[in-house]
């Protein structure tokens, strides 16, 4: 029941809620706002101001949040990014050494992780989206980057709070 799930984030003490929402997104200063707004009367209101949120944010804040996921093939990611990128999980040794050689070379050109929503996404859709973002210049791609990184933490909010 989502309403319940709602209710007892509402009633958890401060602390316990920073950390809920700081394992939805890495940036303390994103978990510190969300959890100072509570009490939320609906998901959607959760949502909107987790979203809020974000307008507030530094451009070091949004490197904190980025710097908080793991490599897309990572097979030691763990939490939500390991469900995230279950269907990445299966991919073949080939399209993992790939993915892997693209991160890195898309962090050597960026300078941060590449970020993308993986959520229901297979390894070779990743790829395809990691070549693409490659051609990017600098500034285009870090709003990219963040423009994912909300997609990422309003899912992970909405699995918060739902059953």
């Amino acid at each position: 029941m989502t309403r319940a799930r709602l209710d007892a984030f509402n009633a958890l003490p401060y602390d316990d809620a920073v950390a809920e929402l700081h394992r939805c997104c890495s940036s303390r200063r994103w978990a510190t706002s969300v959890a100072a707004a509570r009490p939320y009367s609906s998901v959607n209101e959760l949502l909107n101001g987790a979203q809020e949120a974000f307008t507030g944010l530094s451009d070091a804040d949004y490197r904190e949040g980025v710097a908080g996921h793991p490599r897309i093939g990572d097979r030691t990611a763990t939490g939500h990014s390991s469900s995230e990128q279950a269907h990445v999980a299966t991919a073949g040794r080939e399209l993992i050494g790939e993915l892997t050689r693209k991160n890195e070379q898309y962090e050597a050109r960026f300078g941060f992780v590449y970020l993308v929503f993986a959520h229901g996404r297979r390894a070779d859709e990743l790829l395809a989206i990691l070549n693409e973002r490659l051609e990017n210049e600098q500034p285009a791609e870090w709003h990219n980057a963040c423009e994912e990184l909300v997609k990422i933490t309003l899912h992970r909010i909405r699995q918060l709070v739902s059953d």
